[in-house]
């Protein structure tokens, strides 16, 4: 999980993984055409992506593919950041009893 959070900090990766969103299976060459780097810079931010598992590459014929694989975020989603929403969801529910309750009365 250490390697997803300092593979999505950096703003260049980020936008990569975006433009993979938009656009799954790129070559690095159309990555490139889209990014404002250099073809090695592109391709070091990839080599951190594939790492934490975030981009997966998939050989067609001479062609290397890049696609994005949303697994590791879904994780970090279900770790992190779900806990923290499961307990306001609750608290809004408790909200909305109370309320009714007290237009019942």
């Amino acid at each position: 999980m250490n390697d997803v959070f300092k593979a999505l900090a950096d703003p260049c990766r980020r936008e990569l993984l975006d433009r993979l969103y938009e656009d799954n299976g790129q070559t690095l060459g159309e990555l490139c055409e889209r990014m404002s780097m250099t073809r090695q810079g592109v391709t070091k931010h990839l080599a951190l992506l594939e790492t934490a598992n975030l981009v997966v590459v998939v050989w067609r014929g001479r062609e290397k593919l890049h696609y994005l694989n949303p697994a590791p975020i879904q994780q970090i989603h279900e770790r992190w950041i779900g806990k923290f929403e499961r307990h306001r969801l609750e608290a809004l529910e408790t909200l909305k009893r109370a309320l009714e309750d007290s237009q019942d009365e």
